[in-house]
């Protein structure tokens, strides 16, 4: 009996432990204050502002008290992991702040993430995750970072969100066209502050504006300050007479329907099912330089994850999506596909390449069914990044002002008030 149980001991203790395979080295990981997936195999990372996953416009903005922001992420292996996440509070720059845990979290800081569900028969098997961000403290700006087995070096996202606290009113003046020989092109946003319910000291150099285009960052308008101080009925003035503080209109995005992939939607040719995940081709694509304006409803550069084929959150299939942008000569610049699904970042993954032979820009990306809206942007020395796309003041787009004030206590960037305004809507 001795001899058959230290057989089993050298039987058993041989087996390997299972290991994130997929997984970097923690130590090549650098850590970022913005939306990033630190590995390929985390996908479709969203944080969503209501209680189930499907069919809701993502928005990473939430009132203090109101909890109700949602993490949402797949991770593409067969088997589940043991994730944690932890808030980090940082200043309107997204530079971490000063604070201690305990100045902006209740209690403790680091979440196990236990809920999660396994793909139903989906032909790239993946478990999708769930967490409920927890409640803060403070009004203001906040990452979370999601981590292996408790280790805060194996970094596998981190995602923005906002906090506010509305303790200022607004009032908007004017329209969004621009001056001048600029109107057909620039959106100009001009409003009027109201503090009266606070005591702000030295509001011209406490108080900070960011003005961002479409839940943007890669665009955003940076510490603004007031044109016009009116101390006696406590007002702040804002405008926008300086063209650094103009926002391009930009165009409507482009988009496509891939809810079904037994009956692809809108600007999808065709899917290829020879083999699995499926080859998906998007509809070729020309540029829209010299186009005039052209209305229709778009999401603003936003995804929604969904599927017609089989109703369930779990059940939407990847696919390997095909971009095709004619262009008769390469551009003087690197030409990328952009949306909320990139992460409005120029990342290699969605990096075009250009043939000569068919005088085509092709890209790919490995996209959730749903569907997404996207863009061709150029990053040139001498073009603008909409070169492909055109630029006008009617292109319906969705603003947020963001008003900071540094309090002296505590010693970080408050954020005191919110306003979204969607301009030129087509209802």
């Amino acid at each position: 009996m001795k001899k058959l149980l230290f057989l089993l001991l050298i039987i058993y203790g041989c087996v390997p432990i299972p290991t994130s395979t997929d997984s970097q080295s923690h130590n090549e990981k650098t850590f970022r204050l913005s939306d990033f997936s630190y590995e390929p195999q985390i996908k479709t990372i969203r944080i969503l502002s209501g209680l189930s996953p499907q069919g809701i416009q993502s928005s990473a903005v939430t009132q203090l008290g109101m909890w109700n922001l949602l993490l949402v992420f797949d991770d593409l292996r067969e088997q589940r992991d043991n994730y944690y996440a932890k808030i980090i509070h940082c200043n309107r720059d997204w530079t971490k702040s000063v604070l201690s845990d305990l100045d902006f979290m209740p209690e403790y800081n680091e979440f196990p993430i236990n809920t999660f569900d396994f793909s139903l028969d989906t032909h790239q098997p993946y478990v999708q995750y769930r967490f409920r961000l927890p409640a803060v403290k403070l009004p203001g700006n906040y990452v979370v970072m999601v981590y292996r087995n408790g280790n805060r070096s194996d970094i596998i996202l981190t995602r923005r969100f906002i906090v506010y606290e509305q303790q200022i009113s607004y009032y908007r003046e004017g329209s969004l066209m621009g001056p001048g020989a600029m109107a057909s092109s620039i959106q100009q946003l001009n409003f009027t502050i109201n503090y009266k319910k606070l005591e702000l000291i030295n509001p011209l150099d406490n108080v900070n504006v960011y003005v961002r285009q479409n839940q943007r960052w890669d665009n955003v308008k940076e510490n603004i300050k007031p044109s016009f101080i009116r101390e006696n009925i406590h007002e702040l003035e804002y405008r926008f007479l300086d063209v650094h503080n103009f926002f391009k209109g930009e165009n409507e995005f482009r988009f496509f329907d891939l809810r079904s992939l037994n009956y692809p939607g809108r600007n999808v040719a065709s899917v290829n099912k020879s083999q699995k995940p499926f080859q998906v081709f998007i509809q070729p694509d020309k540029s829209r330089k010299n186009d005039p304006y052209a209305i229709y409803d778009d999401m603003n550069g936003d995804y929604t994850t969904d599927n017609y084929d089989v109703r369930n959150a779990v059940a939407g299939n990847y696919s390997n999506v095909h971009f095709t942008l004619a262009s008769a000569e390469p551009v003087n610049g690197d030409v990328y596909l952009s949306g909320a699904f990139t992460n409005w970042s120029y990342s290699d993954e969605f990096k075009m390449t250009y043939d000569a032979a068919t005088r085509e820009y092709h890209g790919n990306a490995f996209l959730k069914q749903g569907w997404y809206d996207y863009q061709y942007v150029v990053k040139s020395s001498t073009l603008p990044s909409y070169y492909f796309e055109g630029s006008h003041f009617e292109t319906e787009n969705e603003y947020e002002v963001l008003v900071y004030y540094r309090a002296f206590q505590p010693q970080a960037d408050l954020l005191i008030g919110y306003m979204r305004v969607h301009e030129n809507a087509k209802d």
